[in-house]
């Protein structure tokens, strides 16, 4: 006996020696892991900083400048050329500077464009969201991914409401989404409803299916599950888009609806889900009338924008109104679709995480804080027109999520839905009677021209008039 309890006295020494080895293993690796991210991080900035030298140095040399001018060439040429690497969500790999072809929903890393400055601009851009991204890895992902999966059921609370915002994981995201949906349609959803639909669509032709048919070539054209021929999601959202015509024929079909449908589908994977985050987008979140023929809400909406961006933002409104800029030419789009076309997949789908929850006053942070973020650079163009040529592109340099999601919720606060009620209110009243004024004022023209009678003059010919002989 008192043998046995000597050797066992002597493995528990061992098991209890061997368990902190293991854990200053684990530690130990868990340290070069992040060190690996960093150094990773800091050579995509360095070959960040090198194209954008390369960049400067071309706009510096110009045209004329022999063979210095071919070299640069030849350096921009080979800095552009691919390099695919396929990484693991979970791990990081020993591969500085590259990043995977597609992104995780399918969209282009590097946007394929014609025009080599642009680019350029698109892999320097490309290569600053994966420095991020290393750098966020353990610092920010991992503990936030290892929430989500301790989270049991879902159910609204202000931890919920934080989660949200910094964002819900890759793989908790469809969970999420059909959870969001399901708490703003369910007393509109009903067993059947969306395969009702469908046959109603097969049974007769909507007198949208025209438009929807041109409009879903135009989806995403950066995104392979859109452009690749053998996809099947093309076929899915032309689905959802007559099921959606059919289910609210005020609206029917609007532009703009097939890239809301498309971001659903490219989450959620299924066409009956993608259908309902439609129908909580439109008929739950967004006013009434946001996707009328008028447009009349989303008109209302940019002019709350403007006073918002006068409140927020009183420099950079200056700066813009003494160069007679309409930002509405910019972000009327951002609106209608979410920042569908506008911000990398990675930060517009955060941005969707919050606005299915919270709603349309996500919109308005969101579109504050991008302005807030460019600011300084806004701040340094004179020129209207280099304005505009940098405000068409410039949601896309905007690479750091945490960076952005602070401005948004933190920095433009306060930030009362009572004032965001009260100024649509003021601005649909105006928009309203200005419309009637247009009314009428067209009323009274068709009036005068019917009293005038026919239009054409004594001695024109008229179209009825056959082409004389030769």
């Amino acid at each position: 006996m008192e043998a046995y309890r000597t050797q066992n006295r002597f493995l528990n020494s061992e098991i209890h020696q061997v368990t902190k080895i293991w854990r200053k293993v684990a530690e130990k690796e868990k340290a070069l892991l992040m060190k690996c991210a960093y150094l990773q991080a800091q050579n995509c900035r360095v070959e960040s900083k090198y194209l954008a030298g390369l960049r400067r140095l071309q706009e510096a040399l110009g045209v004329e400048a022999g063979e210095c001018s071919e070299l640069l060439r030849q350096l921009i040429q080979e800095a552009l050329q691919w390099e695919a690497s396929e990484a693991s969500a979970d791990s990081i790999v020993l591969s500085p500077g590259t990043v995977s072809e597609y992104d995780e929903y399918g969209f282009l890393t590097v946007p394929s464009y014609e025009v080599e400055d642009l680019r350029l601009l698109a892999k320097i851009q490309a290569l600053e969201v994966h420095s991020h991204r290393l750098l966020a890895h353990e610092a920010v992902e991992r503990p936030l991914r290892e929430r989500w999966a301790t989270l049991g059921e879902l159910a609204p609370s202000a931890e919920l409401k934080q989660l949200l915002r910094a964002g819900v994981p890759l793989e908790h995201r469809p969970r999420v989404w059909r959870w969001l949906i399901r708490l703003r349609v369910q007393r509109l959803q009903a067993p059947g409803c969306y395969q009702a639909l469908l046959s109603q669509g097969q049974a007769c032709k909507h007198p949208a299916a025209r438009q929807i048919e041109l409009d879903l070539n135009r989806t995403f054209p950066n995104n392979k599950h859109f452009t690749c021929p053998t996809s099947s999601f093309p076929d899915k959202l032309r689905r959802v888009l007559l099921a959606f015509s059919w289910q609210n024929p005020t609206i029917g079909y609007c532009q703009g609806l097939n890239r809301l449908a498309a971001i659903a589908l490219l989450v959620l994977d299924e066409e009956e889900s993608a259908f309902w985050c439609l129908v909580a987008i439109v008929e739950t979140i967004m006013p009434a009338d946001y996707y009328s023929k008028t447009l009349l809400a989303s008109q209302v909406d940019q002019r709350v924008l403007q006073d918002l961006l006068l409140e927020k933002l009183p420099r950079l409104m200056a700066h813009l109104g003494q160069r007679r800029v309409d930002l509405s030419f910019i972000t009327f789009n951002w609106f209608l679709v979410v920042f569908a076309d506008s911000l990398i997949s990675n930060i517009l789908l955060q941005v969707w995480d919050a606005f299915l929850y919270e709603g349309i006053k996500v919109v308005f942070r969101y579109a504050l804080a991008i302005f807030k973020y460019n600011e300084e650079a806004l701040l340094r163009l004179q020129d209207s027109l280099e304005i505009y040529q940098y405000l068409h592109f410039f949601t896309k340099t905007i690479c750091d999520s945490r960076k952005l999601m602070h401005i948004a919720f933190n920095d433009m606060n306060p930030f009362p839905m009572k004032q965001l009620r009260q100024l649509r209110a003021a601005h649909r009243e105006r928009l309203e009677a200005e419309l009637n004024e247009l009314e009428q004022l067209k009323a009274e023209y068709l009036e005068t021209r019917a009293a005038q009678g026919p239009s054409v003059s004594e001695g024109c010919p008229s179209e009825d008039e056959g082409e004389a002989e030769p």
